[in-house]
C-alpha cells in the first residue's frame, strides 16, 4: 500500500508506476533543467525500457521524503 493506494489498483490503470522524466519534473514541479540534472547525478533512479527512459514514481517518493528529512538522497 502506497498513500492508501493499493498495489494492485494501481496496475488496474489508477497511477501510474513509471512516468517519463518531463512528467517527474511535472510532479516535483521543477524545471526539466534541474530535473534531468538529478537523473545525471544519480540522485533520482531511471529506468530504460527500450529506447525510453523512466522514472518510478516510488523514487520520487523516495526523494521528496529524504528532503523532507533533512537529507538528499
Amino acid at each position: 500500500m502506497r498513500n492508501g493506494v493499493r498495489v494492485d489498483e494501481r496496475t488496474a490503470g489508477l497511477a501510474p508506476l513509471l512516468v517519463t522524466v518531463e512528467q517527474a519534473a511535472e510532479l516535483l514541479n521543477v524545471g526539466r533543467t534541474t530535473m534531468y540534472g538529478l537523473v545525471a547525478s544519480g540522485t533520482i533512479p531511471t529506468v530504460r525500457i527500450g529506447k525510453c527512459r523512466r522514472v518510478a514514481v516510488d523514487a520520487l517518493d523516495a526523494y521528496v521524503e529524504g528532503l523532507c528529512r533533512g537529507k538528499r538522497r
